[in-house]
């Protein structure tokens, strides 16, 4: 009986139950338009809200811009830690931000200012996490303002999504080259003028379980329907192959049950489903650790019409380098002419919103690995050839302090004359093939310094390269500037400035003039304490004496009646003009004269007096040292801005010791300016052709330039074949202070001291190797930073817009002599064989009254 009742109340609660139902169904068809209505407001309030929280959310973001060095080489290992970083940072907003509002944007932007530049805008709660990033200090994070850009009229817009199998991957970009070298090449030749604009932003957001825990689920039941399908299909082949396949007819023919009418049955193995692996099915979405939600947003812009659509062509075919199983493609469709996508209406509405509040709405592939984004999670690498922009290094303007460099073609095709500023530029070695540009080019470099009002030394052993210059500084601004030594001169007519080392009329110390002069024969003989003491120690003596007479007849205002350094040999070997010279000394520099000299034997008087025979050998030379009042004063000439050019005879023993006179004069005057306040001191430069005639293996003038007179204002310009001719020290200090370093053609053991100064192999030595004629790669500094290197055309004078004035080139060789009180050189040689006995007139008072009654062997 309980049973019955029991029975009787189930079918009373299930109809009921189903007249509920069937009561809630009616009301529900009822009053379905007020419940859609209802609905959709929630929906819509919902949406709002989410609206609201996600624009407060992304409203509180940080900009960091990474500025990488150009040594800058990231791992595998430093690119993922840097990209979990990044997913870290996307999730670090409020709790109530919504997910669409947690993500982090990598912009690349390109402006034709700037090659690629790398920002990262995140939350603002991640600006402690981002500020330091695993690349160490090779990258350097700064904060920067929000991106800020004045209306373009032409704006082109792209959404790139991955497309592929579900799980399927982007292919492995090596990171040598650098993966973002395609991109680098497509908005290189971006022009600022045009108002082009080029940028790429790479949003990301982190994983949500339950919407990966679909895809997955969505992956493997369409892997086991496809398996099946497949499974079905191979099991018809093989029911078609049993039946119908001719060894299957011949066996039913010869089977006598098959004549007899009686049919057999046959079984064949129905295939089974093929079951594959998870990891290989679910591909990327396998591992949930570096998988993220990304979405690619390309918009490019400029001023004039057409240009921002081709740059966007050129970005979308340089993401096919990420092309594999998975590749990179724009979202929209086309028919025909028209294009339907992110850049047309209602489409256009929905990217400026993603494009200017980072809201993530990626596609439904837009799922990606960390290592499958590596190209985009670090700025550009040493391993990438970046485009030289127009305002990376300045374009030469005549008359803006700047100084030509070379023509660079830059990527689309336009030449342009590169410039360095003149305050940027200390010292610059240019090496390579002689003949291949460059001395042309260092004439360029010196004359466009001339019309910047700076002053120079021009020394060309050669002697033919003032009159490939004359021409452009016989300029009204320049031409009474200019001071001209020529040495080469041959003719008795030909005019001749000269130098006496020992003058005193300029004022000068006696002890540095003593010194330079020494050093300099020291430097240029090899004398040293340990290899000819005695002949330093003669020397210095002699040096010091003749200074001291110097320095009497400048007092009783008699300069031309000065020793040279010729009246050495007259004081080491004649005994009267000896005694009239010790007879003025003072009691502390004679006592030398009467106590050790006559104790010298013959024979160490010839190391001092064989170099100066070999001086005194040649007229010019004679002529040019032999005269009492200097015409050529480097000091003077450092002080005054002017431009001196001076070419020695030859590159000779005898001519390099002259040579080394000039330049260790170059040194003591450069450190004479310490008297001048800072700011007093005009920059002044020393253009020194063919330095291997001006270096020797144990002076180091050279090194000391370089490495002690930028405070004094001075700049060193050094041209050689031959890098490793140069000595050890001279070499040295010119690679670390080069501010420009550049090379033509030549052998590749003389280029490999070059490209070993550049980081990165960025150029070989075979690539410089096969240079052509006036082709260089050169590096420069810029503002500080380095530049280069790059392939450059040297500039000729005639192409930089220097002023030529061939008329009056006669005029400019009239000033410079005047300027350097040259006369004939007759009349030189005349005055300096008649100086021994112009000093021993001016001596003779002092003999005739001297007390000491002494002789002197």
């Amino acid at each position: 009986m309980e049973a019955h009742m029991t029975s009787a109340s189930s079918v009373h609660a299930a109809v009921a139950l189903f007249e509920a139902l069937t009561a809630a169904t009616h009301w529900t068809a009822v009053n379905a338009w007020w419940l859609a209505l209802l609905g959709a407001a929630a929906w819509a309030g919902w949406e709002y809200l989410q609206w609201r929280l996600a624009a407060k959310a992304l409203s509180q973001r940080t900009c960091l811009e990474l500025v990488p060095t150009a040594a800058f080489e990231p791992d595998s290992e430093q690119i993922w830690r840097q990209g979990m970083q990044l997913v870290r940072a996307a999730g670090s907003g409020p709790w109530w931000t919504p997910r669409r509002a947690r993500s982090v944007r990598v912009r690349l932007r390109a402006d034709g200012i700037r090659a690629l530049a790398y920002r990262i805008e995140a939350p603002a709660s991640a600006h402690a996490l981002l500020a330091r990033t695993p690349y160490g200090p090779r990258v350097e994070v700064e904060e920067v303002p929000p991106v800020a850009d004045k209306h373009r009229p032409h704006v082109v817009r792209a959404v790139l999504t991955l497309h592929g199998e579900p799980g399927s991957h982007l292919r492995e970009v090596p990171l040598d080259p650098d993966p973002l070298q395609p991109l680098l090449d497509a908005v290189g030749d971006l022009r600022a003028e045009c108002g082009d604009l080029a940028e790429v932003c790479v949003d990301l957001s982190p994983a949500p379980r339950w919407h990966l825990a679909v895809r997955r689920a969505q992956a493997m039941r369409r892997d086991r329907a496809r398996a099946r399908r497949e499974a079905e299909r191979d099991a018809r082949w093989l029911t078609r192959e049993s039946d119908d396949c001719f060894p299957a007819v011949v066996g039913r023919l010869m089977d006598p049950a098959e004549w007899q009418g009686r049919t057999r049955g046959r079984m064949v193995m129905s295939p089974q489903p093929r079951r594959t692996g998870r990891d290989k099915v679910l591909g990327r979405l396998a591992h949930s650790a570096g998988l993220v939600r990304v979405q690619i947003l390309v918009r490019c812009a400029s001023n004039e019409d057409g240009r921002a659509q081709a740059r966007l062509a050129r970005i979308s075919a340089a993401m096919d380098v990420f092309a594999g199983p998975s590749r990179l493609t724009s979202l929209g469709w086309s028919l025909g002419p028209l294009r339907f996508g992110p850049d047309r209406r209602p489409w256009r509405r929905r990217f400026d919103e993603q494009w200017t509040r980072t809201v993530m709405r990626p596609a439904r592939g837009g799922w990606a690995h960390i290592e499958e984004l590596a190209g985009f999670l670090k700025p550009v690498t040493a391993a990438a050839r970046v485009p030289l922009m127009e305002f990376d290094m300045p374009t030469y303007e005549m008359g803006a302090d700047l100084l030509p460099q070379g023509w660079y073609r830059g990527p689309d095709g336009r030449e342009r004359l590169l410039a360095t500023h003149e305050d940027d530029t200390l010292f610059e070695v240019q090496s390579g093939k002689a003949g291949w540009g460059k001395t042309t080019r260092a004439q360029v470099h010196a004359v466009a310094s001339a019309y910047n009002g700076r002053g120079l030394a021009f020394v060309d052993p050669h002697g033919d390269s003032f009159a490939d210059v004359a021409r452009y500084l016989a300029h009204e601004d320049t031409i009474d500037r200019v001071a001209l030594f020529d040495l080469t001169v041959r003719k008795d007519t030909d005019m001749l400035g000269c130098w006496n080392l020992l003058d005193m009329s300029q004022d000068r110390p006696p002890h540095e003039v003593c010194a330079a002069v020494v050093e300099a024969f020291a430097g240029a003989l090899g004398w040293g304490d340990v290899t000819a003491p005695r002949a330093l120690t003669i020397l210095t003596k002699a040096v010091e004496a003749l200074v001291a007479v110097n320095a009497r007849a400048v007092a009783a205002d008699k300069p031309e009646q000065q020793a040279t350094v010729f009246q050495i040999t007259a004081l080491l070997t004649n005994t009267l003009f000896r005694q009239a010279v010790v007879a003025v000394l003072d009691d502390e520099a004679r006592r030398w004269w009467t106590d050790s000299f006559p104790d010298l034997p013959r024979e160490s008087l010839l190391t001092v007096l064989n170099p100066l025979e070999r001086l005194g050998a040649s007229p010019v030379v004679r002529s040019f040292l032999g005269c009492p009042v200097s015409g050529y004063d480097i000091r003077r000439a450092m002080d005054e801005g002017q431009v001196l050019w001076l070419c020695p005879p030859g590159t000779g023993p005898t001519d390099r010791l002259l040579i080394s006179l000039i330049v260790h004069d170059f040194l003591r005057a450069g450190l004479s300016r310490r008297d001048l306040p800072e700011k007093a001191r005009r920059p002044f430069r020393f253009y020194l052709d063919e330095l291997i005639s001006l270096d020797h293996g144990s002076s180091t003038v050279l090194a000391e330039i370089t490495e002690q007179l930028r405070k004094f204002g001075c700049r060193l310009h050094g041209m050689t074949q031959l890098l490793d001719r140069l000595s050890p020290a001279t070499r040295a200090a010119l690679m670390q202070n080069a501010s420009c370093l550049s090379s033509t053609a030549g052998s590749a053991e003389a280029i490999a001291q070059i490209t070993a100064q550049w980081p990165g192999g960025a150029v070989t030595p075979a690539d410089i190797a096969a240079l052509p004629r006036w082709q260089h790669y050169a590096s420069f500094t810029v503002e500080g930073t380095r530049i280069g290197p790059l392939p450059v055309r040297g500039p000729a004078l005639d192409e930089v817009g220097h002023r030529a004035r061939p008329g009056q080139v006669k005029a400019l060789h009239k000033a410079a002599h005047a300027l350097t009180g040259a006369l004939p050189l007759a009349e030189r040689t005349t005055i300096a064989l008649a100086q021994e006995q112009q000093v021993l007139a001016f001596l003779a008072p002092a003999t005739a009254h001297s007390k000491t009654g002494k002789t002197y062997a």
